[in-house]
């Protein structure tokens, strides 16, 4: 026996191998000893190289040895014609080569049917296999004659699978199949299959080629096209390839991206015959020409210029206005210098975005604004690889190609409104653009070179720090811009609102007019917030109405004073709560910051006989809980020296309750407030009622501080307050505030609750 590996042999099949194994070798010079017999049967892997029963088909050939051709390094080929199937029963031995016992095998089902029947099945296989042979090509001509010749079903379906050039598994799957009918279905099948293959090949190669000779068709059209116009002298203008050359001359870019554009422009000549790759390539080439790679503006150095515009443009902002006339004399001097990172925070409509414009003036340079609320997707950033369809450079590389230079201002306007998702973080994409270490060569991957944006003055604003990401926040230099003050918001209502409004409404200053008590009436009674939008539309609403009422009656001028406002903006929407009159019993005002400025609080506090619960109402959000709870527990401590008996709490009930219970509060500054209110109505002592107080309680007593002093502040004194008290380490954040605030408010800093209560108690 020989086992053979990737082949398989079949009966009435003559065939040439090669043999190298010494057992296979040994097996072929025995059975030529003998009567040439051979038992050919196919390995069930071609990696084994000693196979055993197991690795064998037990199906395999009878065959006889017709020719042996020994060949250099012990190689042998063989002849052998295939005569019938045999089973493997054992291999008797396998020491110098593999000697088995077989049985012929006897194939069932096999029955000679109707005369009718074994012509049409004849012919049929006839039929099949001259279809088969046409389209396949590799089988000759005299070959297939003969085996037409045949007239035994049995010994046609024999011959047609020894043909057929199937892999060796196939091959075996007919051998071993036992049963004439199945077998004659099995290669029916086969034959079918393989002819379905070959048309789709033909039909998928036909496509092929009428494609590529529709592209030669063109080609061939296009060069006849370009040599009439050349004919004709219509080919004046240089074509595409040349002019994008030309350009790459003329620009001002870095070696780098001069070596990117001719590498492409070479690419861009090649790909002539293929209009989508080479519309690709041009639009690559025109995007690289457009961008301002060592083009540059001058900064303006006059400082007196800039002052005058920043002054003109924003009344108040004394902190932005500082800073950008540092950057500006630190620029004058050393010529060039690292362009800082602003990141101007403050509550909507304090006028950031503005700034930013009013500094591109001041600064005399190009000015972009990209709007960055909601972006989700990191490319909108770094761009699209160029592999995309519809790929396009990131938001940060067209700014600059739209600003012509490559130090212009970019204002990233509502950075902390970026979003996340599965497409990439887009705030880790702001890292590069916004650190003054990397952004020299910064990636995008649309341009696929580095791109500096060192010398690029980068603006960003944002409504909170909270959800911008630390290490971005890092990057940049906060500058907080706190609520206007009503004065502040008078002036800005006079100098620009108002002028504003009445152009857009094509009024004139001699047609309107508006008193100060009127704006001054309009900022406190008609809004509540801590920029100036809203009182910008209450200006608008007072213009509209007057074009109507000029239009419609004979009246010439209009002037809006204090007492006429209600005629055009209704009924007043907001008043301020002014300081209770009398001192009470377990009533105390507070301050609290919200996010259209300050306000005040005023906590009530009640004690029934009970069972020693507290009780939180007006909508406390837990810190606010927590103040009160830490507050009750500061008092327990110290009842002793406030004369409270041992048992006083647990006989007690205590209500706290903070009046408009709709509105949600919470924060942590309203603990001294809160402990103040307690222990004035548990030693039924009253609490001065021109006084407020804003801090954080500790159990021990101890005074921690709070944030918003300018927007506390401003609330006390519209209420009238006269006396607030706020914790020791706020006083810095008092210092920094401008007399208009402190001006006529007694400001107290206080360490402990002893002090608070000290000041507080009507003594």
């Amino acid at each position: 026996m020989v086992a053979l590996r990737g082949m398989v042999v079949m009966p009435e099949m003559a065939v040439h191998f090669d043999i190298s194994r010494r057992k296979s070798i040994e097996a072929i010079q025995e059975a030529m000893k003998e009567e040439q017999k051979i038992f050919l049967s196919a390995q069930k892997s071609i990696d084994i190289e000693e196979p055993g029963q197991e690795d064998i088909y037990e199906v395999g050939t009878i065959a006889t040895i017709r020719q042996i051709v020994k060949l250099p390094k012990q190689i042998m080929r063989i002849m052998v014609i295939g005569e019938g199937r045999a089973i493997l029963k054992r291999i008797e031995s396998e020491e110098r080569y593999l000697r088995v016992e077989v049985e012929e095998a006897e194939e069932s089902g096999f029955v000679i049917p109707e005369r009718i029947n074994a012509e049409a099945m004849l012919r049929g296989l006839k039929d099949m296999f001259v279809d088969y042979a046409s389209k396949n090509g590799k089988i000759q001509k005299d070959q297939a004659a003969q085996i037409l010749e045949i007239q035994s079903l049995k010994k046609l379906v024999d011959e047609v699978a020894a043909v057929m050039p199937l892999y060796y598994t196939e091959q075996q799957e007919l051998l071993g199949e036992l049963n004439f009918w199945k077998r004659y279905e099995l290669l029916t099948f086969k034959l079918v299959n393989e002819v379905q293959i070959i048309d789709i090949k033909n039909d998928i190669r036909m496509k092929v080629k009428e494609r590529v000779d529709k592209h030669q068709r063109e080609y061939i059209l296009r060069e006849e096209m370009k040599l009439i116009r050349e004919e004709l002298g219509d080919d004046d203008t240089v074509s595409d390839a040349e002019e994008f050359d030309t350009k790459v001359k003329e620009l001002n870019a870095p070696s780098e991206v001069k070596e990117k554009l001719k590498k492409e422009i070479k690419r861009f000549k090649s790909s002539m015959n293929s209009p989508s790759e080479s519309g690709v390539i041009r639009t690559y080439i025109e995007t690289l020409l457009e961008m301002p790679w060592e083009n540059s503006v001058e900064d303006n150095h006059d400082l007196a210029y800039a002052e005058q515009i920043l002054e003109e443009d924003h009344y108040g902002l004394e902190e932005v206005k500082e800073r950008v006339l540092e950057f500006l004399a630190v620029r004058s001097l050393t010529k060039k210098g690292d362009s800082p990172i602003l990141c101007l925070v403050g509550p909507p409509g304090t006028g950031k975005t503005s700034i930013a414009r009013s500094l591109a003036k001041a600064l005399k340079k190009p000015y972009v604004r990209i709007s960055l609320g909601g972006i989700r997707d990191e490319a909108e950033i770094r761009g699209h690889r160029k592999t995309y369809v519809g790929a396009m450079p990131g938001r940060i590389a067209n700014a600059v190609r739209r600003a012509g230079v490559k130090n212009p201002l970019i204002l990233l306007d509502e950075i902390d409104k970026v979003s996340q998702d599965y497409k990439g973080d887009t705030f880790s994409a702001l890292l590069e653009v916004l650190d003054a270490e990397q952004n020299c060569t910064f990636r995008d991957h649309y341009l696929e070179v580095p791109l500096d944006l060192s010398e690029v003055l980068f603006i960003t604003t944002a409504n909170t720090v909270q959800t911008i990401p630390r290490p971005l926040l890092d990057r940049m230099e906060v500058i907080e811009i706190s609520s206007y003050t009503e004065n502040e918001k008078m002036h800005i209502a006079m100098e620009h609102l108002i002028p504003k409004q009445l152009e857009k409404n094509g009024l004139t200053s001699e047609m309107l007019s508006f008193s100060k008590a009127s704006v001054w009436k309009m900022t406190r009674n008609y809004t509540k917030e801590a920029g100036v939008r809203q009182l910008e539309r209450k200006i608008g609403n007072v213009c509209r109405k007057t074009a109507k009422e000029i239009l419609t009656t004979e009246k010439k001028k209009v002037s809006i004073t204090e007492k006429n406002l209600e005629k055009y903006l209704g009924r007043e929407k907001f008043s301020y709560e002014m300081a209770n009159e009398d001192d009470e019993i377990g009533i105390v005002r507070g301050l609290a910051w919200t996010s259209v400025g300050g306000d005040t609080l005023q906590i009530e506090v009640n004690v029934m006989p009970g069972s020693g619960e507290l009780t939180l109402t007006g909508q406390m959000g837990d810190v606010m809980k927590e103040s009160a709870q830490t507050g009750i527990s500061y008092i327990r401590s110290v009842g002793k020296q406030y004369g409270i008996d041992k048992d006083f709490f647990e006989k007690h009930d205590i209500h706290v309750h903070i009046p408009e219970g709709a509105v949600p509060k919470d924060g942590p500054s309203a603990g001294i407030t809160m402990a103040t209110a307690i222990l004035s109505v548990i030693i039924k002592c009253k609490v001065r009622a021109n006084l407020a107080m804003t801090g954080e309680v500790t159990l021990r007593g101890r005074v921690l501080p709070i944030g918003g002093v300018k927007e506390k502040l401003l609330a006390a004194k519209n209420a009238g307050i006269q006396t607030v008290l706020i914790p020791v380490k706020n006083q810095a954040d008092v210092d920094d505030l401008s007399s208009e605030i402190t001006k006529g408010l007694e400001i107290i800093p206080v360490e402990s609750m002893e002090e608070v209560l000290k000041h507080a108690f009507v003594k």
